[in-house]
């Protein structure tokens, strides 16, 4: 990496576990100045272990204004007003077709994978228009093609893809970058709490109704099963990569399948519907 970029300052929310905990360790090897956000302190002690001492922990709770505020303050505090790099990660990964999904949950994925990022970008920027900083947003190939039975995360994904172009195209004469990191399916725990939440919300769907979804349902399941999952450090390498390149991409798939859902979402409609109907039939039957 550049020289020019050794301690700079990074905030990294949702670094507790998977990409996040990823892209703080790394960029915290790459030489960057991290602030891992977590939301209990013990992932901290836990995160400390792994890391050089530059990188601090703070808590960080993208849905608390109070918490993302006070983080603003430390951040602008031990780095002299000036923050590098915002890597909006903190996210919910659950989902379900849009009749059995209980509205309450929707609205709270919506408040962490949305909400909370425009909260903490718009708490960030007077610190990253100082440093001609970058916004790095975690989208994933949700963002690019909505699937049967994940509305409401593909939903949360194109907006974050939305709001990613959007900024990009506000903040260019400010010097401040705007950049989409893509993944695809990632070895995370969060499979076996997506497994766990499935599994509860079809208990709870009246059989009439359920039963209107089985096909959907085991599709959805072998999907699972035959995604090629990438270590989390491919992400962090591609983050590293919109932090120092000289002239960063827009978009940056992470994966087979993402950078096969970017070129397959320009599909026709129709045709994009026609496959997707008959991948069902062949993996649902």
């Amino acid at each position: 990496m550049e020289n020019s970029f050794n301690n700079k300052t990074i905030i990294i929310t949702g670094a507790s576990t998977g990409i996040g905990k990823a892209c703080a360790l790394h960029l915290d090897k790459t030489g960057f100045k991290v602030f891992a956000g977590i939301r209990k302190q013990n992932d901290g002690d836990s995160l400390k272990e792994e890391v050089s001492d530059k990188l601090t922990s703070i808590i960080l709770d993208v849905t608390d204004i109070k918490s993302i505020q006070s983080a603003a303050n430390i951040i602008e505090k031990e780095s002299n007003g000036e923050l590098f790099g915002l890597v909006n990660n903190a996210g919910i990964g659950l989902s379900g077709v849009v009749e059995v999904t209980p509205i309450e949950e929707i609205r709270k994925l919506m408040e962490v994978n949305v909400i909370g990022l425009f909260a903490v970008t718009q708490t960030m920027l007077p610190l990253l228009r100082k440093s001609k900083g970058r916004i790095i947003n975690i989208g994933s190939t949700s963002s690019f093609i909505a699937l049967p039975g994940a509305s409401v995360y593909s939903a949360s994904k194109f907006a974050v893809r939305a709001i990613t172009d959007s900024l990009r195209r506000e903040l260019k004469h400010l010097g401040v970058s705007s950049i989409l990191i893509a993944p695809g399916a990632v070895e995370s725990e969060i499979w076996e709490k997506r497994k766990e939440y499935k599994a509860e919300l079809r208990k709870r769907v009246k059989p009439e109704i359920a039963e209107h979804y089985t096909t959907l349902a085991r599709f959805g399941d072998k999907i699972e099963q035959e995604l090629k999952k990438v270590p989390a450090i491919e992400v962090a390498k591609a983050v590293t990569k919109a932090l120092t390149s000289a002239k960063p991409k827009f978009y940056y798939p992470v994966g087979s399948d993402a950078k096969g859902a970017t070129i397959t979402s320009l599909f026709p409609k129709r045709f994009l519907d026609w496959a997707i109907m008959k991948r069902i039939k062949q993996l649902g039957g």
